[in-house]
């Protein structure tokens, strides 16, 4: 009986929720046909049967988020050749073993875990663990602490058992997969972060008539692209917001490697694809990767290389119609910028003229343990002068 485990299908994965099963019990599978769906943090991952023949048994229920290593199904081969060859030892994650009473109790948790429970002021030694490993999550800490400030039940009168009678039950959607890693990545940003947004306003006009210039010579250049290479410009200028804090040794690591995250919109929720080495790739460049990129989101053919840590994110809610958000950091950076819809305003020139301007606002969240308000002006500042200048960003090209 050969075993399908869950493997590590992303860098660094210790865990994934078991988001669908593609065959049944009694189906016949063949070597490398999916068999299951697994969502992580960062997307849905189909895990091939390592060999030819019969589902035996399925083990872990759709819903459950399991260990690196878990034992997911059974299949029985139908070749003995194969059997051998998936049998020879490999390293594998082993789950932690249930945890026993002692006397010296010795909680599974994560430290982000345990530093939701500091905060609430609450022991984790007295939460009961959902997971069958002993493992206290996220959602222990949370559901206990929600207990206990509920409110107490009190008798229900005539008129209110009455008005429950007559409710319609609610429809329900399900909460799991990638939306339910969403959430998860959401709440350690925003428990661990302490957010700060600033909002600035950018005149767009000279680099759409230059993009309206390049588009009719032929040269059709996505906007993000102009955003991207302003952005690199001001990150150098300004490392603190390309950085990583590392409290664990008290300093800011500030990254070297510009892997710009996209975030997108996608049928499945909300993805981050990244563009590595952003500084390396021309105009062109930057246009093909960022059309690949939003292509294969929309089609769900992201690939585990597209979504590899990313240094800085940026996200470009404009053509959706916002005019403002304050952005969730991508944890562990310490900065996101949104762009929003470019409009044409009535604006006071130079020479005190009114004139018709295209502009854009943005919005950008920053991480206020390491950096303080004044930078985060002087970044945005110098972010919108390279585009409302946009010969001036060429220059910086050269």
């Amino acid at each position: 009986m050969i075993e399908v485990k869950l493997h590590d299908v992303g860098e660094g994965m210790t865990e994934g929720e078991i988001a669908h099963y593609l065959v049944q019990v009694g189906d016949h599978v063949t070597t490398d046909q999916p068999v299951v769906e697994v969502a992580t943090d960062k997307m849905v991952a189909e895990l091939p049967a390592p060999v030819s023949g019969i589902v035996k048994e399925i083990i872990i229920p759709v819903g459950q988020t399991v260990q690196v290593g878990t034992t997911l199904l059974h299949i029985e081969a139908s070749n003995a050749s194969e059997v051998s060859r998936v049998s020879e030892p490999a390293p594998v994650a082993v789950a932690a073993p249930p945890a026993q009473a002692s006397p010296s109790k010795r909680v599974l948790a994560t430290p982000y875990t345990r530093k939701i429970a500091r905060d609430h002021g609450i022991d984790i030694e007295s939460i009961t663990a959902s997971d069958p490993s002993g493992r206290v999550s996220e959602d222990d800490v949370l559901r206990f602490v929600n207990a206990a400030v509920a409110p107490q039940e009190t008798v229900p009168s005539i008129v209110e058992e009455e008005v429950t009678q007559q409710q319609t039950p609610p429809e329900t959607i399900p909460f799991r997969g990638i939306r339910k890693q969403i959430a998860k990545k959401m709440t350690q940003s925003l428990y661990t972060i302490p957010h700060v947004t600033h909002f600035e306003e950018v005149d767009m006009t000279r680099l759409l008539a230059l993009r309206a210039e390049w588009k009719t010579a032929g040269r059709n250049i996505n906007i993000n692209a102009f955003f991207i290479k302003a952005l690199i410009v001001a990150l150098k200028d300004y490392p603190v917001f390309h950085a990583k804090l590392d409290e664990a040794n008290e300093c800011i690591r500030l990254e070297q490697d510009f892997h710009f995250g996209m975030a997108t919109e996608t049928p499945d929720g909300l993805m981050v694809p990244v563009i590595r080495h952003a500084d390396r790739l021309s105009l062109t460049e930057l246009h093909d990767q960022l059309i690949s990129l939003q292509q294969r989101a929309q089609n769900g053919a992201l690939r585990a290389a597209d979504l590899k840590p990313s240094t800085f994110t940026m996200s470009n809610v404009g053509p959706l119609g916002s005019t403002g958000a304050t952005p969730i950091i991508n944890y562990p950076e310490t900065a996101l910028i949104a762009f929003h819809k470019t409009k044409k305003r009535a604006c006071v020139d130079e020479d005190d003229q009114i004139v018709v301007r295209s502009m854009m606002n943005l919005s950008m969240s920053f991480d206020h343990r390491v950096a303080d308000g004044a930078t985060a002006v002087a970044f945005t500042n110098r972010f919108v002068s390279l585009i409302e200048h946009p010969t001036t960003l060429l220059l910086e090209l050269i």
